[in-house]
């Protein structure tokens, strides 16, 4: 599959979300030699009250039970938003070896938008792939948000 095609699947998974009233972020964790999703989340922050509920953590956490250890190797994220400082941290955490995200979040995007984690000197360093899918990513947060305010 393509990175659109798993980027697809993210944004399934975040009109999930929309659909919980949760703000529309979706993830999946790839097994690159097999090509098999083995972790997805969406966030869940409202319904589960918890601020770590975000879909890279869930989809993080997924993966890791699926194969069974912490460390993520051989394995990448497709996610439809830029990732916070909290999911950063988790993904240099579990050596996750590639980042795709959709939209660039300029208020809390620690990627490449408000700050650069993965550029600092931790014990690794995820390749980074942002705007696949972008204005796809970017519309449903924007939808999701003007039905909120109109609210």
């Amino acid at each position: 599959m393509t990175d659109e095609e798993y980027m697809s699947r993210a944004v399934e998974l975040a009109k999930k979300a929309a659909a919980l009233g949760e703000v529309p972020v979706g993830a999946v964790i790839v097994k690159k030699s097999t090509g098999e999703i083995v972790g997805k989340g969406y966030n869940l922050r409202e319904s589960g009250k918890s601020p770590l509920a975000h879909a890279e953590i869930i989809a993080i956490n997924e993966a890791s039970k699926t194969l069974g250890g912490w460390r993520l190797i051989d394995c990448e994220m497709f996610v439809t938003l830029e990732p916070c400082p909290m999911c950063c941290g988790a993904i240099i955490n579990s050596r996750i070896e590639r980042v795709v995200f959709g939209a660039y979040d300029k208020k809390a995007g620690s990627c490449e938008s408000v700050v650069k984690l993965f550029e600092l000197p931790y014990n690794h360093r995820p390749q980074i792939i942002g705007g696949v899918m972008q204005n796809e990513c970017a519309d449903i947060l924007s939808d999701f948000f003007k039905t909120l305010r109109s609210k």
